[in-house]
């Protein structure tokens, strides 16, 4: 079940932001490839080495978020944020989206690394700060219809459902991932998981 859009609605601002945050990961995207595994391990959120120095590794917050672990990775995370980081940042407003979308995804890499204190493997991808998107996307859109590519068919769900059970796969499946050691390896699950709670909360508070 992947979504692929959503009710058009009037806008009251365009969406600078996403299209510029769009723009900016396929960019970063094509320096990562170009840079190979240095630059990933440069930039990228490492958690036992950011917690051995994390004055020097605090830029590294912001800009794992716009690493990607391949073609696919970018791909996914680019689809959801054009599907539903316009109508975010309409209701918020342009500055106060970006602002949202970097507090929420330095604050997912956060949770990723409680999760995973001592793990060496690289945590990149925009996943967070999207999920924290889809957090307030809930929030604010609970009925409104998304529409979704399951197998061969295109349906329209309310996104209570869609981002409800994306949220629930996220959860169990990070659970599921986590070790007796507190090693976490593949997807950061509990970046999405984390940056889904910030968004919602956050909105939630101020809406």
């Amino acid at each position: 079940m992947f979504p692929i859009g959503d009710e058009r609605t009037p806008r009251k601002v365009v969406p600078f932001f996403t299209y510029l945050l769009f723009g900016v990961n396929l960019l970063v995207f094509f320096l990562q490839l170009s840079g190979g595994l240095p630059f990933i391990e440069r930039w990228s959120l490492v958690p036992e080495r950011f917690l051995a120095n994390p004055i020097q590794d605090l830029p590294t917050l912001i800009t794992a978020m716009f690493l990607h672990g391949g073609w696919i990775h970018l791909g996914g995370n680019m689809i959801y944020l054009l599907v539903f980081g316009d109508n975010v940042e309409d209701r918020f407003g342009n500055f106060k989206f970006i602002l949202f979308y970097l507090f929420a995804g330095a604050l997912a890499n956060v949770a990723q690394m409680v999760f995973s204190p001592g793990s060496d493997i690289p945590i990149l991808g925009a996943s967070g700060a999207i999920a924290g998107i889809l957090g307030a996307y809930l929030v604010m859109f609970p009925k409104k219809r998304i529409k979704v590519l399951m197998i061969i068919f295109v349906i329209q769900l309310p996104a209570l459902i869609v981002i409800g059970l994306w949220f629930i796969l996220q959860l169990f499946s990070g659970i599921a991932t986590i070790t007796e050691a507190g090693q976490t390896g593949g997807i950061a699950y509990m970046a999405h998981v984390g940056g889904f709670v910030v968004g919602f909360l956050v909105t939630l508070i101020f809406k």
